[in-house]
């Protein structure tokens, strides 16, 4: 059964009904679960289950419960990431996510994909993996999709639904996301105190 993670975790097609990543899965439900009744980080029990969730970075991660995955130790953090209310990991791939990086409410990140072929779709599944830089800025229900990758510095609109890779350091937004314009070192994204 290790073989179905290990294909799950290579992009290949593999067995979602596998008993190991059942019981996983479970483990991740279990775990959500306990932390949806927390405060998050706020309390000494939320902390211990964000570091027990999590591949890495669960000891410094910020949140605001409910939050939800699917395994959880496919999920990276770096340092003093946050995420607000309602947002979903489908982390059937890695998900990385960089130092500071900021999750609005109900962002959702989707590694897990199917085949077009029906017949094979009935029995098997494969993942994309995310990777998400550092001060990255994702605002409220944008939805992240399987294998791309956000550059530093970028911000993603609100509602934005991501298909493709986005560089760093630019606004994007839309459906699909789309650049708007690079965003410059002291742009603070109101408008300069010449055009008010």
């Amino acid at each position: 059964m290790a073989r179905e993670r290990e294909k799950m975790l290579s992009g290949e097609l593999y067995d979602p009904l596998a008993p190991e990543l059942v019981a996983a899965r479970e483990r991740s439900s279990r775990l959500c679960r306990a932390l949806n009744l927390t405060q998050g980080e706020q309390d000494p029990e939320g902390r211990r289950l964000l570091a027990e969730l999590f591949g890495h970075g669960g000891d410094t991660v910020r949140m605001q419960p409910p939050f939800y995955c699917d395994y959880g130790s496919n999920i990276e953090l770096g340092e003093s990431v946050f995420f607000n209310f309602n947002c979903v990991v489908l982390d059937v791939a890695r998900v990385r996510i960089g130092d500071y990086t900021l999750l609005g409410p109900g962002v959702h990140i989707y590694t897990a994909t199917h085949p077009f072929e029906a017949k094979l779709r009935r029995q098997q599944e494969f993942a994309r993996p995310v990777a998400i830089g550092s001060d990255v800025w994702i605002g409220g229900g944008a939805i992240i999709c399987p294998g791309v990758t956000i550059g530093a510095k970028a911000v993603i609109g609100a509602g934005s639904v991501v298909t493709r890779d986005i560089p760093a350091g630019v606004l994007a937004a839309g459906n699909p996301c789309r650049v708007i314009r690079s965003i410059e070192q002291d742009d603070n994204g109101a408008g300069s105190s010449q055009e008010r």
